[in-house]
């Protein structure tokens, strides 16, 4: 079984300088002791990435990244001539499939924070459901949400509003990393993930597995009613789909650090928004998150409603989820 501490809770010790894992919890030294004394040493070795010049767009824009995602938006154009009921409905089933288990559930609070442990074969298929949000590779998404934590709100964090609200909703995915500057990034920030070999496969198949997706997709609106409906399932359950759960996710980092409410202080501009927390599965109740990073739950009051918690539950009932994390109480489920 792996460690109760993740590579989350050192990163976010490092960027608010104290021993705490959230406003009320402090960590005592039997705590401290199962830090993995490799994450320890590979964090205060590794070297933080240079910066980039501003003067070449060659060196600074990820011109894939771009295509990528301008691409996605551009066949979702297409949606109003394409509509069907049935594709309407797998769009609806699918965001929830690829955004709230595969990028809340799976990327988020499993493998970037460890809210609860399962099986490893339970982790590769929410790494997989993840990799079919358009997001990236888990390996990735994970590095940049931890470093995102370590200095949220303040230089180094790659997403934050202080630089732009447009810049924390989108454009800062478009900056290129070298290949040596990815390794070195990821090593730093996601070295756990960086050894697992299943997570390296799927980090290496994210493109093909999308192409294959949107095959299997279009071949399914095929058999329900031919040409026409694998087109509208193409369009609807691929692309707007893809741009849906992608603004979704985008929208934690951007508007969940500019409007909302606080239920706790914290070192960051971290806010709970409700809309935000509605369409993101509990993503939004980010103030709560950044006060506790480790913890299962997103919503802590009554009306905060957090559905990607509630197939943790599920899970856990079934069995497939334990030491489910729950800090504000002080103990792990």
């Amino acid at each position: 079984m792996e460690s109760d501490i993740s590579l989350s809770d050192v990163v976010t010790r490092e960027s608010t300088h104290t021993d705490r894992v959230g406003p009320h919890v402090a960590l005592d030294s039997s705590t401290t002791s199962r830090i993995p004394k490799s994450v320890d040493q590979q964090l205060g070795q590794a070297k933080e990435l240079e910066s980039y010049t501003p003067y070449d767009p060659k060196q600074t824009i990820s011109w894939l990244t771009i295509t990528w995602l301008v691409g996605i938006h551009v066949f979702a154009l297409a949606a109003p001539w394409t509509f069907t009921w049935q594709a309407l409905v797998a769009t609806l089933v699918l965001h929830w499939f690829t955004g709230s288990i595969g990028i809340c559930l799976g990327y988020h609070r499993l493998l970037t924070h460890s809210s609860f442990q399962t099986y490893r074969f339970v982790r590769w298929f929410f790494a997989a459901a993840g990799g079919l949000a358009g997001e990236g590779s888990a390996i990735d998404w994970v590095a940049d949400h931890r470093k995102h934590h370590a200095h949220s709100d303040k230089h180094g964090d790659p997403h934050s509003p202080e630089d732009g609200g447009l810049w924390a909703h989108m454009l800062w995915l478009a900056r290129r990393y070298s290949s040596q500057d990815r390794v070195e990034h990821v090593q730093k920030w996601a070295p756990d993930l960086w050894k697992d070999a299943g997570l390296r496969f799927l980090d290496r198949a994210f493109l093909p597995v999308n192409f294959l997706a949107a095959v299997a997709v279009s071949a399914i609106g095929f058999a329900i009613g031919g040409w026409p409906m694998a087109v509208s399932f193409l369009i609807w359950a691929t692309f707007v789909r893809l741009v849906l759960v992608l603004h979704t996710t985008w929208f934690v980092n951007s508007a969940s650090h500019m409007w909302g409410y606080r239920n706790y202080e914290t070192t960051d501009n971290s806010r709970n928004l409700w809309w935000v927390g509605l369409i993101a599965y509990g993503e939004g109740w980010h103030n709560n998150h950044h006060a506790y990073p480790r913890m299962a739950m997103h919503g802590h009051k009554w009306w905060e409603i957090d559905v990607t918690y509630w197939a943790i539950r599920c899970m856990k009932k079934v069995g497939l989820a334990w030491d489910v994390v729950d800090y504000k109480q002080k103990s792990i489920e």
